[in-house]
């Protein structure tokens, strides 16, 4: 069952239940209103019938009295005490032989005679002869059925005019609903099929329900097809990165085979050569893991930090381990709301890049304001052209080459470092010039 069936068989059946529970509100509702008019007419000419009753000398006048008051379809029932009769007179023949049925406590009664409802009022009255009697005057209401008759007819038609009304707007909805999702299906088949992106038609200034799945599903596919993008980029950046380090391997051990075992020169050559290349392709596959790892849903621990602290620790690990001047500026404790461990890698990460690209001193400056915390690393190296700085993100581009394959570089780190500042919300700018030096900035902002 498709949805659109299930639009209009929802939309039916509620409709259904809709107008049933309604007409049988308006039908009972309409019936007791009715009722209770005839029993408050009934009751009045009750009243005057037995104040006419008690006004009288003989049963013959009694009689009389009756048929004066008698309802023109019913009749009227006169008993004693033990529920003998003494009169009865009717207007309509076999009224005689219907007797109500009261509740406890109750003088009225609503039958059926023949079919048709029948009003029973009983109440006591003295009789001629001195005796409590009981009264009962009865009425058949053929109006009131009449009536009830005609508003079922009405409620039956509008509930089946209504119900046609509503199948024909449900099939009008459903098609009205299921349009986009039924576009939406073919194009994603059209997609799979064609091996494409495709995206559907969303109407400008569409603000419902089907708009904006329009416009999330697009916008869903223009992520995945940049993201293909990205992984094929990827992968060849990849395939062309590891294929020079393992021609260079392999150009070095055929050397080594050819003359290393003669010639320990060439073998020393062959085997440093080869010691480098496969250090490098070691570092360019680990730093291409933890760049994937970095694309997937990472776990962040988001705490109160000094920031300052994590700096001026960071930066005397950097001085044990390469023997620099790494100088800090600035005033602690700053404290920020961030993850310790991935700010401090990406401290590492520009601080191994300035390191490597500079001989000089390395300077960090951290400052705040009421926007958040501004970490900059300063290195006084060859700087990086402007054309290439739009670039510096992109993995494994190079500015220099030869640079690169002097200090090691494979062109991942600065990636790996904006992919590790997007996890923290965190901003990166560069500034460079050419033969004067680098400056990386590192905006967190206050959450």
């Amino acid at each position: 069952m498709n949805l659109k069936t299930k639009i209009h068989l929802f939309s039916t059946v509620l409709t259904l239940v809709i107008l049933s529970m309604m007409n049988i509100g308006i039908y009972i509702l309409f019936e007791r209103m009715a009722f209770d008019t005839e029993y408050k007419q009934l009751n009045n000419e009750v009243d005057e019938l037995i104040a006419a009753l008690s006004k009288i000398s003989n049963e013959a006048d009694a009689a009389t009295i009756l048929r004066t008051y008698i309802p023109p379809n019913g009749g009227i029932r006169v008993i004693d005490s033990d529920e003998d009769l003494k009169l009865f007179v009717q207007t309509i023949d076999g009224v005689d032989e219907y007797y109500p049925r009261f509740k406890v406590g109750e003088r009225y009664s609503i039958g059926a005679f023949q079919g048709t409802p029948i009003l029973t009022i009983s109440k006591p009255v003295i009789w001629v002869d001195g005796g409590v009697t009981e009264v009962q005057v009865m009425k058949i209401l053929g109006d009131v059925e009449k009536n009830l008759d005609f508003l079922r007819l009405i409620l039956l038609s509008v509930m089946i005019v209504g119900i046609l009304l509503m199948t024909v707007s449900s099939v009008t909805l459903g098609k009205i609903i299921t349009r986009p999702i039924t576009k939406l299906i073919n194009t994603m088949s059209q997609s799979r099929l064609s091996g494409t992106y495709e995206k559907i038609v969303v109407p400008p200034n569409g603000k419902d329900e089907m708009a904006q799945m329009g416009i999330a599903f697009n916008e869903m596919m223009e992520r995945l097809e940049q993201n293909f993008k990205k992984q094929e980029q990827f992968v060849s950046d990849a395939s062309h990165e590891l294929k020079t380090p393992l021609t260079v391997i392999e150009s070095y051990a055929k050397l080594l085979a050819r003359h290393g075992f003669s010639n320990t020169a060439v073998a020393e050559e062959s085997v440093q050569a080869i010691v480098n290349e496969t250090a490098r392709m070691k570092e360019m596959i680990e730093q291409m893991l933890l760049l994937a790892k970095s694309n997937e849903q990472s776990m962040r621990h988001f705490e109160k930090i000094d920031v300052f602290r994590l700096v001026e620790t960071t930066l005397q690990s950097m001085r044990t381990a390469y023997n620099r001047h790494f100088i800090l500026n600035g005033q602690g404790p700053i404290y920020a709301n961030t993850d310790l461990e991935q700010l401090r890698q990406l401290l590492f990460i520009i601080l191994d890049n300035a390191r490597k690209y500079s001989e000089k001193e390395i300077i960090t400056t951290i400052l705040e304001n009421e926007k958040g915390i501004t970490i900059s690393i300063l290195d006084y190296g060859n700087g990086i052209p402007e054309k290439d700085l739009p670039h510096i993100f992109d993995r494994f581009y190079r500015v220099d080459e030869a640079r690169n394959r002097k200090t090691g570089g494979t062109g991942l780190g600065m990636a790996i470092a904006k992919d590790i500042a997007m996890r923290l919300t965190a901003e990166l700018k560069i500034e460079s010039t050419v033969e004067v030096g680098t400056i990386i900035h590192i905006f967190i902002p206050n959450t």
